[in-house]
């Protein structure tokens, strides 16, 4: 089957320089200037100029084009006729009347009512003498006469929780180093590239004490630098937008442009990132389109009226988290969050998001009882405008910034996440391999002697793995509330609980698919992702943990090393069976081939059983290196004196002239790459 790539466009929008768009600090539809004819006109005040451009960019956000809309809402530090202050403006289409209110007027917002932008639902105004810095809400009068306070949807910063007020601030100015990685980016597709990722919860990789965190300035350095050590080409963060509980993660926001106060600055997360790409590694981002917070500063009823979610409970309701779904369907939606999702990559230059639970955006009944389970116009349960958003975001995130990873992860069945909009798609060129993720997750818990009768959960995934463009994910979710560990997951005693471990990452790691690995799980943290305490870094003073920590690390330095494990994820000719079926000794074996040639065998044994002089069959003759061991005793198992490389035989095996003689210990990887001739 042909690999499912999302064609990605050159850009072509004017406001595209040197393939990205205008930044803040060049407006999208500034022009070089030009002397005028003398016949010309005279030109207009810079105040019509300044409302022409308003009601333009009002026009777009009401039609669901403006794809940069946070250039136009929020609040601008600005020169308005000469004149320094602050231009707010927001979307409440059904309020009676809209002010600021700040603690710059004793937070009474009929001091500063805002002024409608024609009948746009949008409502402006200039204040003269305030800065970034300043604390800020809407005082939004609702049609029937209540008065809410409510925070800023498109503020660039928010006051740190249990506060709620927006805050001026000005996000211009700072100068990027990574014009390298910038241009290395646009130009090099991301499928055929080794993709190894280490997810991050920022606030609990290490940290100060209970519910004190420490900042990107005082602990940037040192995650990039033992990112870097241990080999990972990405950092994927968990949601950093402004969220009011810790416990959330991050996954319930109020302020979706507006960088967590709990780490620092927004011009710090900007370092941190530009750092990360002078070293090498890439920044992804988790995004929350799925639903929002019910809080009573955030978007909820956001006017006296749903807003940015359905007025029809069903669409509206998501029980299960307690949070509001977004209407999809309504422009204005359309251009906050498409306009939210390129911000990032704007102002900030993260290199993908990974979209959360697409499959609940999808499903217009998943995790509701009966009586909030709607239906399509055809009768059907898929969400066809959540699709149809879906694929809109897809297509403008590639016109301005190709090769950016758009990450669905999505736990549904549903064919098409990574194929092109033009055939049908949803346009993302990645998604999670849930289903991978669950069948080894369960095979892996399995007492070895009982893996025999579940030997599909281990290579089923091969039937359908060229369908997407799938990343195998050990995430988050899988080692919190009860979960376990993924070291504690494996059976047995304290030994083979590391064995079965170091032999799961040797399979995973050569299996077809990108890679993602939950902090913690590099060493082998015993106790299951604390949400709210550092991780164990303690135990690396045992020797099991620190072998674990040093396994993985070789791991990684290998995949990164041979092209034969990322080259050709998604091209059939990059994978072969040597051996899927030998369910009664619980062994698989199977052939990695990069674009030139070049092949490597892994075989993994699954079971207790040590096998002597186990003949695997080989596609060339000549040498193999054993590059990789997970029984190694120098990398916390139990073997010595290991060969550096084995002969082929001419002994036909699995249906092949040539053959290799392993010795397989129980629970145990071995990695050998084929020697072309004249190699040592």
């Amino acid at each position: 089957m042909p690999t499912l790539k999302p064609k990605q466009p050159v850009p072509s929008d004017p406001a595209v320089l040197d393939g990205r768009p205008a930044s803040i600090d060049q407006p999208a539809d500034s022009k070089p200037s030009a002397k005028p004819r003398a016949s010309a006109k005279p030109k207009p005040s810079a105040k019509s100029k300044q409302d022409k451009a308003l009601l333009k960019d009002v026009y777009l956000f009401n039609r669901g084009e403006n794809d940069f809309a946070y250039r136009t809402f929020g609040a601008h530090v600005r020169l308005e006729e000469r004149r320094r202050g602050v231009r707010f403006t927001v979307w409440a289409p059904n309020a009676r009347e809209v002010g600021v209110a700040g603690d710059f007027n004793g937070w009474d917002g009929g001091q500063h009512r805002m002024e409608p932008v024609d009948a746009t639902g949008v409502w402006s105004l200039f204040i003269p003498g305030l800065k970034a810095g300043d604390l800020y809400k809407y005082e939004i009068v609702t049609a029937d006469g209540r008065k809410l306070l409510k925070a800023d949807p498109f503020a660039f910063a928010s006051e740190l929780r249990p506060n709620t007020a927006s805050v001026v601030a000005d996000l211009s100015g700072y100068k990027w180093k990574d014009d390298e990685w910038e241009r290395r980016k646009r130009t090099t597709s991301p499928y055929d590239q080794p993709m190894l990722v280490y997810e991050m919860h920022l606030g609990t990789w290490k940290i100060k004490a209970p519910e004190v965190f420490y900042s990107y300035d005082e602990i940037g350095g040192e995650i990039i630098d033992y990112v870097v050590r241990m080999g990972y080409t990405h950092i994927e963060l968990m949601p950093l937008a402004e969220h009011p509980l810790d416990k959330s993660w991050g996954y319930q926001i109020t302020g979706y442009f507006a960088p967590t106060a709990r780490y620092g600055p927004a011009k710090s997360l900007m370092k941190f990132i530009d750092r990360c790409h002078r070293k090498g590694i890439g920044v992804i981002l988790d995004w929350v389109p799925a639903h929002f917070v019910k809080d009573e500063q955030g978007l909820r009823q956001f006017d006296g009226t749903p807003l940015y979610e359905s007025a029809d409970p069903s669409l509206a309701e998501k029980p299960l988290w307690g949070t509001n779904a977004f209407d999809y369907g309504r422009t204005e939606v359309q251009s906050f969050l498409i306009s939210n999702a390129l911000y990032w990559m704007d102002l900030f230059h993260v290199d993908g998001l990974r979209v959360d639970a697409v499959a609940s955006m999808r499903d217009l009944t998943m995790d509701k009882p009966p009586e909030l389970q709607a239906r399509n116009i055809y009768g059907g349960t898929r969400h066809l405008e959540a699709d149809a958003f879906l694929q809109k975001l897809n297509k403008a995130v590639f016109r301005y910034f190709p090769n950016t990873l758009m990450i669905a992860e999505d736990s549904s069945p549903e064919p098409g996440v990574t194929a092109p909009v033009h055939d049908g798609g949803l346009g993302f060129n990645f998604k999670w391999s849930m289903g991978w993720m669950n069948d080894m997750l369960r095979y892996m818990q399995l007492d070895p002697s009982q893996r025999s009768q579940r030997h599909d959960w281990l290579t089923f995934a091969m039937m359908y793995h060229h369908t997407e463009n799938f990343i195998l994910p050990l995430s988050h979710d899988e080692v919190v509330h009860g979960k376990k560990s993924l070291l504690n997951k494996m059976p047995g005693s304290y030994e083979e609980k590391f064995a079965n471990l170091r032999l799961f990452y040797g399979f995973w790691m050569a299996h077809p698919g990108k890679k993602l690995l939950f902090m913690g799980g590099e060493f082998g943290q015993f106790d299951e992702w604390k949400d709210s305490e550092s991780l164990d870094w303690m135990v690396l003073e045992y020797d099991s943990h620190r072998s674990m920590q040093q396994y993985v690390r070789k791991l990684n330095g290998l995949y990164r090393k041979l092209p034969q494990l990322w080259e050709q994820d998604y091209d059939p000719a990059g994978f072969e069976w040597i051996d899927a079926d030998n369910a009664e000794q619980s062994v698989v074996s199977f052939i990695r081939r990069s674009k030139d040639g070049g092949c490597a065998v892994a075989v993994a044994n699954f079971s207790r059983s040590s096998y002597e002089d186990y003949r695997v069959g080989v596609p060339d003759k000549g040498r193999y290196k054993l590059l990789l061991h997970s029984d190694d005793a120098r990398l916390g198992g139990a073997s010595t004196g290991l060969p550096t490389s084995i002969s082929s035989q001419k002994a036909p095996m699995h249906g092949r002239d040539y053959s290799l003689t392993l010795h397989l210990p129980p629970l145990s990887f071995q990695l050998l790459e084929h020697q072309p001739r004249g190699t040592h």
